[in-house]
């Protein structure tokens, strides 16, 4: 998952690493470093949080659909057994 917090946070580190005779360009190389993170994780075909998020809404909500169907499918056989007799 790609979080933007995280690479602000890396770029940080690695700018606050850069020797201090060149403390006049780290907001430059911050926002370079966030660009290079961010376009090597694009590449690695991460998701974000909020689509991760929203995915495991989904197959919660599917799960749970496919457990009433299970039960109705449950109570069905056990009708049609009952009736069979």
């Amino acid at each position: 998952m790609i979080d933007v917090q995280s690479i602000d946070a890396i770029a940080q580190r690695l700018a606050n690493a850069v020797p201090p005779g060149l403390a006049q360009a780290r907001e430059d190389l911050a926002e370079n470093f966030r660009d290079v993170l961010a376009q090597g994780l694009r590449r690695l075909d991460l998701v974000t949080r909020e689509e991760f998020d929203v995915q495991r809404q989904v197959l919660a909500r599917t799960r749970e659909r496919v457990e009433q169907c299970e039960q109705r499918i449950a109570e069905l056989e056990a009708r049609l057994a009952e009736n069979g007799r």
